[in-house]
């Protein structure tokens, strides 16, 4: 099985992907709310429309009566302006309240959607095997759909203020206009004309000058994330750095990282500052444009200042509505970016899902717990491969069967924790009739084991809730795990990873799985921390506690095998030929 191929340019629009990922929250279970606040900011922006037109007219007879000094309707439209001030204040802080609201409810139904798809099944796991487009899901999930929807809202809202605002101005500028002649030929509404023709020039022109730039911020967005990671992993993995004294490999893989984001955001600056000459022009020769477009007809005695300054306006809102491309080039780049990279988090999602999911998960087995399942593990014919399609081994019709302890033993290298995993359920680059557990719970004790962040508590009965499990159930598995220490320590908060030692963190393991009594329980070099004495204890422990479940383990040392009924041996195959289970 190869690795996937790239994606496609990442500065192509698909509709399709944007509706697959926009679309799913408006027929949800909040669909109701969603469309009610979408509503009513709508509404809001339309009204907001309505009062630029008011104050257009306003703007009109309020410096037409300045220029005939007639004093009562200068304190008449002074009380008109207050009243349209206020509405519009009022309206402008609740349009941009309620679209927050809408943005906030809108963010947590998808990152909700999108935490479930990236967790369900292992997905997470074999997305990090595929190493393709998918990079930096975490960045995907906690920036990139927040400024999806936060920009989504951003540019529906400005469309529709644009194309309304459009369609309300353009009647007027028209009337404003009249007509002018032009080397005999008369043009009707010819303001009109020229902010057409001025803003359709304009956003060509930008187009062609910022297209770079959508390329440009997807690559950005990809290299900061690339930056993040990297310094996450040297936090999380600084004991091991600090004891290999590797701060100065890290320090060169940090500055590696950031030269991508040095160069790219050099490549970004010149681009944006070639756009920046090109819009900077373009708005300043957009205040004059207008003036001397309407000027003839002033000088000619045919429009009064007050008329002016309406035309001006007017022509000012349509050109602006026209332009609404031009001033939103920049957010439109970055979307087409966000849009991509989550529409490649799902493309891989499928890809993934289709491969199967992973068996259950272990949890917690009642007291009165029957016989384990009474099928096994048929391996049959069965190849596994590497993610690069490079065989790894190769089984020959070897079974387990429940209850059947497995020991598999055998040089390093060779794939005995891959073959482990696609027991486990979560390996997915494999051929052959193999049949993996076909019913029963899994729990699956790697040699580093996982802490997640909370209370002892917590990291204990991972990934089960802890309030499943009483004090009492607690403080006897620790014990039984030789942790007696660590009881009085439950209820604290710390880096349990950093914290505790190698062999502490492997028998806290080996009391997690007293807790979840599985039906199968698979242990990849799980106690290589112990000493071998301890080890043997914990073997002991584990088949004294859980008579029920079917061990499956990969170690090196002999004192395991009378803990098991049942070894298979990894040999090496000849030259490119993958190993063998015997």
């Amino acid at each position: 099985m190869s690795r996937p191929a790239p994606v496609s340019r990442p500065y192509r629009f698909s509709m399709r992907q944007f509706l697959e990922i926009a679309k799913p929250y408006w027929v949800s279970e909040d669909w109701r709310m969603g469309w009610l606040l979408l509503g009513t900011v709508l509404a809001m922006n339309l009204a907001l429309i309505w009062i630029n037109v008011r104050l257009n007219f306003w703007n009109r007879d309020f410096f037409n009566a300045l220029q005939a000094h007639a004093y009562p309707q200068f304190k008449h439209l002074l009380l008109v302006f207050t009243i349209l001030a206020f509405i519009y204040i009022v309206l402008a802080v609740y349009s941009q309240y309620l679209q927050q609201m809408l943005q906030i409810r809108w963010r947590r139904w998808v990152t909700e959607v999108f935490l479930r798809d990236w967790l369900e099944g292992g997905t997470h796991y074999r997305m990090a095997l595929r190493r393709g487009q998918e990079d930096n899901p975490d960045q995907r999930i906690s920036d990139d759909i927040n400024s999806f929807v936060s920009s989504t809202l951003n540019l529906f809202f400005g469309v529709i203020s644009s194309v309304v605002t459009l369609f309300s101005f353009l009647f007027v500028l028209w009337e404003l206009s009249g007509a002018f002649t032009l080397w005999g030929v008369h043009i009707p509404g010819y303001m009109v004309w020229a902010a057409l023709v001025y803003s359709g020039v304009g956003s060509w022109l930008a187009h062609v000058v910022g297209k770079p730039l959508i390329r440009l911020n997807f690559d950005q967005q990809r290299y900061e994330a690339d930056f993040r990671f990297g310094l996450a992993r040297t936090r999380e993995h600084n004991e091991g750095i600090a004891l290999y004294r590797g701060e100065p490999r890290e320090l060169e893989g940090h500055r590696a990282r950031f030269a991508n984001i040095w160069n790219n955001w050099w490549g970004i600056m010149k681009r944006q500052k070639l756009f920046t000459w090109y819009t900077s022009f373009y708005g300043q020769l957009a205040i004059i444009f207008p003036i001397l477009v309407a000027a003839p007809r002033y000088f000619a005695g045919k429009i009064h200042l007050g008329g002016l300054t309406q035309t001006t306006n007017a022509f000012g809102q349509v050109q602006g509505a026209l332009s609404w491309f031009i001033s939103s080039y920049g957010s439109i780049v970055s979307w087409l970016a966000t849009l991509q990279r989550l529409a490649t988090f799902l493309e891989s999602v499928e890809q993934v899902r289709a491969q199967g999911a992973a068996p259950a998960a272990a949890q917690p087995r009642q007291a009165a717990s029957g016989a384990a399942p009474r099928q096994g593990v048929e391996l049959g014919d069965l190849r596994i491969d590497a993610p690069d399609g490079r065989p790894l081994l190769q089984a020959a019709g070897q079974r387990i069967e429940p209850g059947q302890h497995t020991l598999i033993m055998g040089p390093s290298g060779l794939g005995k924790s891959t073959l482990m995993r696609w027991l486990a359920g979560i390996w997915p680059y494999a051929q052959g009739r193999g049949q993996r557990l076909p019913d029963g719970r899994v729990l699956f004790l790697p040699q580093k084991p996982y802490l997640p962040m909370g209370t002892l508590r917590e990291v204990l009965t991972y990934p089960m809730p802890s309030e499943s499990f009483d004090d009492a159930r607690l403080r006897q598995v620790l014990d039984s795990a030789r942790l007696p220490h660590l009881v009085p320590l439950l209820d604290v908060d710390d880096g349990w990873m950093q914290r505790l030692s190698p062999g502490e963190q492997q028998r806290l393991a080996i009391a997690r799985a007293l807790l979840a009594a599985p039906d199968w329980l698979f242990l990849d070099e799980a106690t290589s921390a112990l000493d071998a004495s301890l080890e043997t204890a914990m073997y002991e422990l584990l088949r004294r506690e859980l008579p029920h479940t079917t061990l499956v383990s990969v170690a090196h040392r002999a004192g395991v095998l009378p803990f098991h009924v049942q070894v298979f041996e990894l040999r090496a195959g000849a030259d490119g030929e993958p190993a063998e289970l015997v």
